[in-house]
């Protein structure tokens, strides 16, 4: 990476990370995908229950197959063979540690989210007793409103071709707000100031993963 981008993009990490402290979170930088994977070794223990939600960057950064791998943890996995993924994803949200992605992180300290059935905000905003976000420093954004943009132009359009689904972005690349019994963005949620402090705690990782 050119040094005066990686420069900027670590000033908008370090911008992030001290908006979300101001509203409670818990947030850190880390630098590589490896320093992630220590971080939660260090977490999840005990014997505690974790569960996690649909996240690109869950995958790439090798968090889902961490929690396969198995560990001093219970991991309640919507993937498992057979498993229910509507009741798994009910169970998840009374583990003790919920791991996510989001879709975008504000510079003022927020995090943005668009659902399709509504498990992943649902656990953001309620239920699992901590929740952990992890974000390429990509997901980073001035506000909301360029939030949802990115929502429109790249979160939207992208699920949809990866999940195969039949929406009129798949063809534009640009969310239509559609009717379409297969669209994807269903529940919208803005996680904002934290009333249960540190509840949430937000990773911010120093490559680009998911989209």
């Amino acid at each position: 990476m050119d040094k005066s981008l990686g420069a900027t993009i670590q000033k908008h990490i370090d911008l992030t990370v001290a908006a979300l402290r101001r509203n409670r979170f818990e947030s850190h930088y880390l630098p590589t995908k490896e320093d992630l994977i220590a971080e939660l070794s260090r977490r999840l223990s005990g014997g505690c229950s974790c569960s996690a939600g649909g996240s690109m960057t869950l995958k790439e950064t090798g968090v889902l197959g961490f929690l396969e791998a198995g560990g001093d943890f219970r991991y309640i996995n919507r993937y498992a063979p057979g498993a229910n993924d509507i009741e798994v994803c009910r169970q998840a949200l009374s583990c003790d540690i919920y791991l996510s992605g989001t879709n975008a992180l504000t510079m003022d300290g927020k995090l943005y989210n668009i659902d399709g059935q509504g498990n992943r905000v649902a656990a953001l905003s309620f239920g699992p007793e901590k929740v952990i976000v992890v974000a390429g420093y990509n997901k980073i954004v001035a506000d909301i409103p360029a939030a949802r943009e990115r929502m429109r132009l790249i979160c939207a359009p992208t699920n949809a071709v990866r999940l195969s689904k039949q929406t009129p972005c798949t063809t534009t690349g640009v969310c239509q707000d559609c009717s379409s019994p297969e669209r994807l963005c269903s529940q919208e949620l803005v996680t904002g100031w934290q009333e249960n402090v540190k509840r949430i705690c937000v990773f911010i990782l120093g490559q680009p993963y998911g989209f």
